[in-house]
């Protein structure tokens, strides 16, 4: 059973950081598209970056653009999220999401719920102003 796991979440004042991971236990694939995902309390989950795993390509939605980074490390099937310059705006929920046997196009685009197969559990990032 594939199952992503979250680590890294906590509580830390604006203006900082936090590293988020997330590892993906018994996949065979070796390219796939990694989503990281996040919702507030009262928001619908939203979508905000995304690495396929072959390549490293990545995207990023305007909301973290240049304060946020996805990366990966395949020999671990690990991926991160880096976070700088947080904001309270930030806090949320912080989930990440396997697409396996999906097509690469689909991961170069805002990430959709409907694309991604495997979900974490969540880990939870505060941060206060």
């Amino acid at each position: 059973q594939v199952q992503p796991v979250e680590s890294g979440g906590g509580s830390v004042q604006a203006g900082g950081s936090l590293r988020l991971s997330c590892v993906v236990s018994h996949t065979t694939y070796s390219s796939y598209c990694m989503g990281w995902f996040r919702q507030a309390p009262g928001k619908e989950r939203e979508g905000f970056a995304t690495i396929w795993t072959g390549s490293g390509s990545t995207y990023y939605a305007d909301s973290v653009k240049g304060r946020f980074t996805i990366s990966r490390d395949s020999a671990k099937n690990t991926v991160y999220l880096q976070m700088n310059s947080l904001k309270p705006e930030d806090t949320a929920m912080y989930y990440c999401a396997a697409a396996l046997a999906k097509p690469s196009v689909l991961c170069s685009r805002n990430p959709r719920e409907s694309t991604f197969d495997y979900w974490g559990q969540g880990t939870q990032v505060t941060v206060s102003s």
